[in-house]
């Protein structure tokens, strides 16, 4: 029995549906603004040689930590989702040049991904700051990142 055109399976797009997107740009403007504010409250408010840590630093790591695992739930939705039908049509002219900006993406999450995993368990002292700096860069990277692959670049 042929199927009719409203049960095709046939893929002409690869945009996220409303709430997807807005589901990643909602965890992904958490995880800026509570890493930003970390950075803010220990480098900057609490900047002083012997100063105690601010009050609300572990609250933002905690915020954070769990937009965090927000991000990891939405990254693995959009890989399972967008990924494939993305990289499908990328073979199209019209979105060839997103698919450099997608890989980049999913290079920098694996980044911040193991970068938070090795700040959190395993980082030794020595190493601790500059991990961070690296995930900080990393982490406001991405957001340039993914403006411009929504713009098509």
């Amino acid at each position: 029995m042929p199927r009719s055109p409203q049960h095709t399976t046939h893929v002409t797009s690869h945009h996220l549906a409303g709430w997807h997107r807005w589901g990643v740009y909602v965890v992904g403007t958490l995880l800026l603004i509570t890493g930003a504010i970390w950075l803010a409250l220990h480098y900057l408010v609490g900047a002083g040689a012997g100063d105690l840590p601010h009050p609300f630093e572990a609250w933002m790591m905690r915020a954070h930590g769990l937009a965090g695992f927000a991000a990891m739930f939405m990254f693995g939705t959009v890989t399972a989702v967008h990924l494939p039908h993305g990289w499908r049509l990328t073979r199209r002219q019209r979105w060839a040049q997103q698919r450099r900006t997608g890989l980049l993406l999913c290079a920098f999450a694996a980044v911040l991904l193991l970068s938070a995993y090795l700040l959190y368990y395993f980082a030794p002292e020595a190493i601790r700051p500059a991990l961070g700096w690296i995930h900080a860069a990393v982490g406001l990277a991405m957001g340039g990142v993914l403006a411009l692959h929504r713009r098509g670049v």
